[in-house]
């Protein structure tokens, strides 16, 4: 992107793929500053954001008139997001004072900038969201970038996708995950267990305590293969968290067999081991593809009642607790 934009040939819409918590958003953003910063400065060969014009501290503010950002409103990214209805619709019932997207890209821009629209979980446009945000696309407004930011890409519309320059990020090194997340809100250092459990993604370290989401993981696991009957999740979040957590868990019991010095819960070596002593691998391998389909069928709100017997029966062939 920096290349294009040194070139002067920076695409109109740019789709930003990748893993849950590794930094797309806060690359749209930086990229934003920087497109409308006034004192753009030099920093590992890319044009940075000053941090100290007018247009940044709008920008710190969330208040920069040429930048929009839109997320899911509830659980859905919904049309009314991306354009207005004729009459009092749901964006209006739920309190959203934001701009549409049709109405910020109709005008100028306020500052004489680049306007830009960042859509954060894009994934989640519904079907009338998706078809009315493809009219945007198909001509985009001269002065204006569009970022579509996206931990699961084959959701978007196929049209939508090919309409995208489309740039994929990767899982950071731990080294440069611990990097990103040691900062002043971490005076005393980022643990190493948190950053093996980050795996890549200080995001996800950043929002959430790892360690305490992991004992939830057990506790909630102990409830299943002691034959509760009742799943605990809330919703589809708190199932994609456990069925997650379970496939982690499933990955350190292959791994203790083959190579133990690669585990993620490394503090927990000895009793990953035993959990993994009493299947097979084949049986550890089979189980994790199983819940890795299931994890897929969510997207289908799939019954949690359901969900929970299906993957109880999955990890009691396990026999993980002996």
């Amino acid at each position: 992107m920096e290349g294009a934009r040194r070139r002067g040939r920076l695409a109109s819409t740019y789709l930003f793929a990748g893993e849950e918590g590794i930094g797309k958003r806060s690359v749209a953003l930086a990229f934003a500053a920087s497109l409308n910063c006034s004192e753009p400065g030099e920093h590992e060969g890319m044009l940075d954001a000053c941090g100290r014009c007018p247009s940044c501290i709008k920008m710190a503010s969330d208040t920069h008139p040429d930048v929009l950002v839109v997320e899911p409103l509830t659980n859905d990214i919904l049309i009314c997001q991306i354009r207005p209805g004729k009459e009092r619709d749901k964006c209006d019932q739920e309190g959203y004072v934001k701009p549409r997207v049709e109405e910020m890209l109709a005008y100028k821009s306020f500052e004489g900038g680049m306007k830009v629209v960042i859509v954060d979980q894009a994934e989640k446009m519904n079907n009338s969201a998706a078809n009315a945000f493809l009219k945007t696309l198909e001509e985009p407004p001269e002065g204006s970038m569009i970022i579509l930011v996206s931990s699961q890409p084959d959701r978007l519309l196929p049209t939508i996708r090919s309409r995208c320059s489309r740039l994929n990020f990767r899982l950071l090194p731990d080294d440069t995950c611990r990097a990103v997340l040691d900062g002043p809100e971490s005076p005393d250092g980022v643990s190493d267990t948190t950053v093996r459990l980050a795996m890549g993604r200080p995001g996800l370290a950043a929002s959430e305590d790892l360690l305490a989401e992991r004992d939830r993981f057990f506790d909630t696991l102990d409830m299943m293969l002691g034959g509760e009957a009742k799943p605990p999740w809330k919703d589809r979040a708190d199932t994609e968290r456990f069925l997650d957590s379970a496939m982690l868990l499933l990955r350190d019991m292959a791994v203790a067999k083959t190579s133990p010095e690669a585990l993620v819960n490394s503090d927990m070596a000895d009793e990953v081991a035993e959990m993994g002593a009493r299947s097979s691998l084949d049986g550890i391998l089979n189980c994790y593809e199983r819940l890795r389909e299931l994890r897929g069928t969510l997207l289908f709100n799939l019954n949690r009642g359901i969900t929970w017997n299906y993957a109880a029966s999955l990890m009691g062939e396990l026999k993980i607790h002996g």
